[in-house]
């Protein structure tokens, strides 16, 4: 719970753009004492890149802070922040992160800026699978859904994002909405992710999850009632070790008896948080074209692209950060060194490891 807040909630929303959107909204819901609203925005026949037309695409979004508007009516404060796969944008409402960065004089203080939380495609209240259509859903890729968060951008009148972040997903998101839209962030901040496609261990782990639930016959072609749970298990133990830190592992269960009761506790929640086995297939795939590392020399505003030494799913070893940071032209690349505290490729989440260097991008970025 986030208990060292109190903040004042504002929402403002928008005429209807050209997406010919409808707006849902739900009562402010207070986390803590954060107080967070939530409203769905539904762009009308959205195409994705497969071809494929949905009558109606959800976007749902969490929002805090009051937006501030220039003559033309444009939002020139806000601050988006993207989710990882598997992820909504109530992620970010922990304390490791909200406490650290949106409270009284911290760097995002909502008394000065509007922040925006969208859940992406496929994920959360947004549209997915589940929602009926199962394996017929439309293919989305990271480039689907960033449309459909531009189009949400342009619904509220965000004229220029004070600053885009992102983590995990997010960060690969990110980088992808810097390279299709140049000139719609201020600042970029990507955390734990690369540029290139995903090969090799990262996209191993990716396909044997996928390959577990359909292998599981419960699955059934994804026409499934109960849910499909073995095969989600093996997805489940495949991403404990891709987000695993194991220094602090080792400091934390040092005993067979204490690694034993981890593994039994992260698997039962691991399944309670699961996501509906359709859902998770499509989470995994959609990363499955994704190639900024040849367009960022598209990106002309200050970046600052934080790795961390202890992330599975990115291992510096591979030293393709690094690379790709020189193609930026305001780039700045920091990796965060492995220790007890840090949480693999979770750091992303724990604002103290970074925070410093969000302050110097706002600085950069003015």
């Amino acid at each position: 719970m986030i208990r060292s807040l109190t903040l004042a909630l504002g929402l403002m929303l928008a005429a209807p753009s050209l997406a010919q959107p409808s707006v849902t909204p739900f009562p402010a819901q207070p986390v803590g004492t954060l107080a967070v609203a939530e409203t769905d925005f539904t762009a009308r026949d959205f195409r994705f890149a497969d071809g494929k037309v949905l009558p109606q695409l959800k976007q749902h979004y969490r929002t805090l802070g009051q937006p501030d508007r220039n003559a033309q009516g444009e939002i020139i404060n806000a601050v988006m922040v993207l989710h990882g796969t598997g992820g909504t944008g109530a992620q970010f409402l922990v304390p490791q992160f909200a406490v650290e960065l949106f409270g009284p004089g911290q760097p995002l203080d909502v008394a000065r800026y509007f922040i925006i939380l969208p859940d992406a495609i496929g994920h959360g209240a947004s549209s997915k699978p589940s929602d009926g259509l199962k394996m017929a859903f439309p293919a989305y890729d990271y480039a689907d859904m960033v449309r459909a968060q531009k189009l949400l951008l342009d619904h509220l009148k965000v004229g220029k994002l004070r600053l885009l972040m992102g983590t995990s997903m997010g960060c690969m998101m990110g980088f992808q909405f810097g390279t299709d839209y140049p000139q719609m962030a201020r600042g970029i901040m990507p955390l734990a992710c690369n540029t290139v496609p995903l090969a090799g261990r990262n996209r191993l782990w990716r396909q044997m999850a996928i390959d577990a639930i359909k292998a599981d016959p419960v699955w059934n072609g994804g026409n499934y009632t109960p849910p499909p749970l073995a095969g989600l298990k093996v997805g489940i133990a495949l991403q404990v070790m891709a987000s695993s830190a194991p220094v602090r592992m080792q400091a934390m269960w040092p005993t067979r008896e204490a690694s034993d009761e981890a593994a039994a506790t992260l698997m039962a929640q691991g399944l309670a948080a699961s996501a509906d086995a359709n859902d998770r297939i499509f989470q995994l795939e959609a990363s499955r074209n994704y190639n900024p590392s040849p367009l960022l020399a598209r990106i002309p505003v200050p970046v600052t692209w934080v790795n961390s030494a202890d992330d599975f799913i990115n291992p510096p070893g591979l030293g393709l950060a690094e690379r790709d940071a020189a193609k930026l032209p305001q780039g700045r690349f920091v990796l965060i060194p492995e220790s007890a505290d840090t949480r693999g490729h979770s750091t992303h989440t724990w604002a103290k490891f970074w925070k410093g260097e969000l302050t110097d991008l706002l600085r950069r970025s003015e």
